[in-house]
């Protein structure tokens, strides 16, 4: 059975995408993405001075580990500075995979959906591959397939708080409207068992950060989300039992209960 993730025209063994930042360490951070077994690393742009050659160790060893690099535009605001930041991106990294970001609200980082499909428009013309963060509004969903993109990332709550899957209804709602994108679920997931049900509800796959890096052992935590996606990945194709309403025996009963079949088959005995 190939259960590969496919997005766009390349395939990976992982289901889990995972960030660079807020690490104690750089150490740590390579240890914790080993752990993780992800395959494809995002790396925030606006944090990055080329100059100044700030985030190159980070670069060079996402060339030495051979994952995908996914730079994303993670602080930008319109998608004039969006558009500007990746080509910059694509020259720098050489790649045209770009995790799209437009933030239109700095208290909670919920997405603008109107910037969001207007950079992502302009950037599928010039050619990228864009993954889109966005909020797990069904019609924004829409409108970003149909400017080009192939892929969509739905945030699960606000960046970094850890709240798990805010809303399953409207989560629910994308993946059964739209069952041949690929679904990432992007930001707030905060435990294993959240993601773990994320990929039981038959998202494509998990990205998230602070939950790893802030953990007060990020390199067991990345290790614990692997096997949580893993697990979350296996039960969806195994294939849930549905929830009912009223209470089922998990062994059926036929005639008298065995106790009593073997106090009757004793009897019988000493009669013969």
């Amino acid at each position: 059975m190939n259960d590969k993730l496919k997005l766009y025209d390349k395939e990976f063994d992982s289901r889990l995408l995972v960030g660079t930042a807020l690490y104690p360490s750089p150490a740590i951070m390579r240890e914790s993405v080993a752990a993780s077994g992800a395959e494809i690393i995002t790396l925030s742009l606006r944090r990055q001075s080329p100059a100044q050659q700030q985030g190159k160790m980070i670069w060079d060893y996402i060339q030495e580990s051979g994952c995908q690099l996914l730079p994303n535009t993670a602080g930008c605001k319109t998608p004039k500075e969006v558009i500007a930041l990746a080509e910059m991106s694509r020259e720098i990294f050489r790649t045209d995979w770009l995790k799209l970001e437009v933030i239109g609200d700095d208290y909670n980082l919920q997405p603008d959906p109107y910037g969001l499909v207007e950079a992502a428009r302009e950037l599928v013309g010039r050619g990228f591959k864009v993954l889109p963060y966005c909020t797990d509004d069904l019609v924004v969903c829409r409108k970003l397939l149909d400017v080009g993109c192939e892929v969509l990332m739905p945030w699960g709550s606000p960046i970094g708080t850890g709240r798990g899957l805010m809303n399953k209804y409207n989560l629910q709602t994308l993946r059964e409207r739209l069952p041949d994108t690929p679904l990432i679920v992007d930001a707030g997931i905060g435990a294993p068992s959240q993601a773990c049900e994320a990929m039981e509800m038959g998202f494509d796959a998990v990205l998230l950060n602070t939950a790893i890096a802030r953990a007060q052992n990020p390199v067991l935590m990345a290790e614990s989300f692997k096997l949580a996606v893993e697990s979350g990945r296996a039960a969806r194709n195994a294939g849930l039992m549905r929830k009912r309403q009223t209470a089922s025996p998990s062994t059926p009963t036929l005639d008298m209960p065995f106790w009593q079949q073997t106090v009757s088959a004793s009897k019988e005995g000493e009669k013969a």
